[in-house]
């Protein structure tokens, strides 16, 4: 796939937005903000057990910010917090050239390979992991 053609895949999940809005009554919130560039998520999360049900969040951010979060709203509802985990580990690593992307329902991921080269977008993509982390913190401490 050319870089065109993965910046065009990146640019319409993006534009799909899935998971975007509030839920009605959240298990936990959690808003992460990246001082340098300003970019901007809220996740919420309800649980059934030890894995995420349902979830929402809102994005104020660039477009791979956009879709990194729209990848997790499609893919995150049903995994447990240490599926969660293993995914941010695997794209961290695919970011750092140190691993391969994630596979499975997951794979899509793989659209963020060429952030590699660009060290000051990783945090980008990673944010609404981070986000998505914060919040299930925040259930399980109760807040």
């Amino acid at each position: 796939m050319t870089s065109s053609r993965k910046d065009s895949v990146v640019h319409a999940r993006a534009r799909e937005a899935t998971g975007t809005g509030q839920l009605e009554s959240p298990d936990a919130r959690a808003m992460v903000a990246n001082p340098v560039c300003g970019d901007r998520v809220t996740m919420e999360i309800q649980l059934a057990g030890d894995s995420v049900a349902d979830l929402a969040h809102t994005v104020r951010g660039c477009v791979l910010t956009q879709a990194a979060a729209a990848v997790i709203g499609s893919h995150a509802p049903g995994c447990t917090r240490a599926e969660i985990e293993s995914v941010h580990r695997a794209v961290a690593a695919m970011l750092e050239g140190s691993g391969q992307p994630p596979g499975g329902r997951w794979a899509e991921l793989a659209m963020f390979a060429p952030v590699a080269a660009h060290r000051h977008r990783h945090h980008c993509v990673l944010l609404p992991f981070t986000a998505l982390h914060r919040a299930l913190d925040a259930a399980s401490a109760g807040t």
